[in-house]
Formats: C-alpha cells, structure tokens, sequence
C-alpha cells in the first residue's frame, strides 16, 4: 500500500491495523518550506495563556494536549491535507504521543480523540477560511453581501484538482469539533460555534459572567484585560463557572510561595507572641529562649 506521502508499508493476512499502516507524524511534514511562521506576538502570546491558564476538573495534565500553530492532518484518503488552528485542545489523550515524545503534528488517524475544542484568532487574510459560511463581505462596487466560496475563494472548474476544504468545514464535517470559537482581537469580539447534530449553529454569549460556559469540560471563556508576560491587552482566558479567571502556572507558583511566605510569618508572629506571653510572667530571657528554640537577640527587644 502506496500514500500520496510516498508512504508505503506492505499489506498482511489478516490486515493491520489502520494504526500500523496509516502514516504517522513521522512521516508527515510538519511545516511546508517557505509557509509563513506567526504573524506576529498576540498569536505566539496568547496560545500561551490558553495553556497555561486551562484547569481541567475531570482530567490529570497527563491526559490532555493543547497545540498552537501546529499541523492537524484530518484525511487519510487525502493524508497530505492539514490546517494550522491557532490553538487546539484534545481531552482523553496522552500529553505525549505514545506517551514518550512530544508531537510534531497532530494525526487524526493516529490519536484516541480528535480535537474537542478549536480556537482562531481572526485577521483579515484568514477570516475567510476561518469562518466559512458564516464569513459575508461587501463587493468593491457595493452590491450588497455575498457569502464567500466554501474554500474563501472561487469554486474550482471541473477540470481542477480537487481543493482542500476550508477550517470550518474540517473542524464541523470531518473532525466534529463540538467547540469552535473566532476571537478578533481588533474588535474584542469572540464568537462560538457549538456542533449541534451535523453542523455548527452560533451561539449568543451570555452578559454575566462567564460569558462561555463549557458544561461538558466545566470551565469558562472569556475577554480578559490584564498583562500577560508584560504586555498589555485584551486576551481570552479560562474561567470558572463564576467568572474568576483561572491562574497561568507561573500564577500558581507565585501564589504558593505567598502563602508559604505569609505563613512564616504568621508563625513567626504567634512565637513571639508566646514568648511576650511567657515574659510577662516572670520568666527570664534564657529560660523563654530554651523553651521556644529562641535567639536572646529576637527576644531581647520583648523584654523592653
């Protein structure tokens, strides 16, 4: 058996698996000679945040992947076609690929669960692809709106090879992403398409807080504006179901050493304050520096 790859492996009696005999991230590009890399800091930032903010009530760290920028294949009939998503989350899979590497692609055919989340963060290049039937432009000459081409672009002839389909219809035909949400950044504007049946049907976004509830993930999106690694705007980030931004591991790591911090002295502070108490009746400073492990010096000060 040949792939359009160039991928061969030979067939058995009885067959193998589909695992064995599909390509794998080894043998797919993971980028494309001369493909554009990201375009600019929010779209390597605000991944980031995503990641490292995201709790996850009914699953350990070891058993969900987040990808940004990474190539997703979706066909094996046609393995050499991918898209790029911005950002990506699958539940119920190894954070590594068999559990020993970390990924250089993501194989559909390859992986226990196709992507449960999706998000792309819009600009005017790609808000075409991204949105699919839900994109409508206005013509140059004012003619009113036009929905775009199912692949953003003109229908191909019939003499033309058979084009890849744009984002949304991969996410919502092939792959049945059930969330699917566009964040333009220029606008604060998020969106979100839940997959109910077979196809995407846009959501209003609720005026308290969390404005997206996830009910089968337990979590929340939103429009948070902060500073995130030292750089002002307006960012989505995960929430409860109260609307309280969930914290970046760096967050977490910076609250823990406060608290441990706080407690010190909160310790501190109750020895000292026995040792004014033991004073008080008339012990010496020796005798309440043996019994509370004390240095005369810290003691000293209490007796004046």
């Amino acid at each position: 058996m040949t792939f359009a790859t160039g991928h061969s492996i030979p067939q058995t009696d009885p067959p193998r698996s589909p695992r064995k005999t599909l390509p794998t991230m080894y043998d797919l590009p993971s980028e494309q000679v001369g493909e554009p890399g990201l375009p600019d800091e929010f779209h390597d930032l605000q991944p980031q945040l995503l990641s490292r903010s995201l709790q996850l009530a009914a699953y350990t760290r070891d058993e969900w992947f987040t990808g940004a920028d990474l190539n997703l294949y979706y066909d094996n009939q046609h393995p050499n076609w991918y898209k790029r998503p911005d950002w990506f989350l699958a539940v119920g899979v190894p954070r590594l690929y068999d559990g020993s590497d970390m990924r250089r692609s993501y194989v559909t055919w390859q992986e226990p669960q196709a992507p449960h989340i999706v998000i792309e963060f819009l600009s005017p290049g790609t808000q075409a692809e991204d949105l699919g039937r839900f994109y409508q432009t206005q013509e140059t000459e004012g003619r009113g709106a036009i929905a775009t081409a199912p692949n953003g672009s003109a229908p191909p002839s019939k003499t033309e090879a058979e084009p890849p389909p744009n984002k949304l219809a991969v996410y919502e035909r092939y792959l049945r992403v059930p969330h699917y949400m566009v964040y333009n950044r220029q606008k604060g504007q998020l969106r979100y398409f839940q997959l109910i049946g077979s196809q995407y049907q846009e959501q209003i976004l609720s005026e308290a807080a969390p404005p997206l509830w996830l009910p089968d993930l337990q979590v929340g999106l939103g429009i948070w504006d902060g500073q995130f690694e030292g750089m002002p705007g307006h960012w989505l980030r995960w929430c409860d179901n109260e609307g309280h931004w969930l914290l970046t591991d760096t967050e977490l790591e910076r609250q823990a050493k406060e608290a441990e911090r706080q407690a010190k002295e909160a310790a501190q502070a109750q020895i000292m304050q026995s040792a004014r108490n033991l004073l008080a009746t008339g012990l010496s400073l020796e005798q309440v520096t043996d019994l509370l492990n004390l240095t005369i010096e810290q003691v000293a000060g209490l007796s004046q």
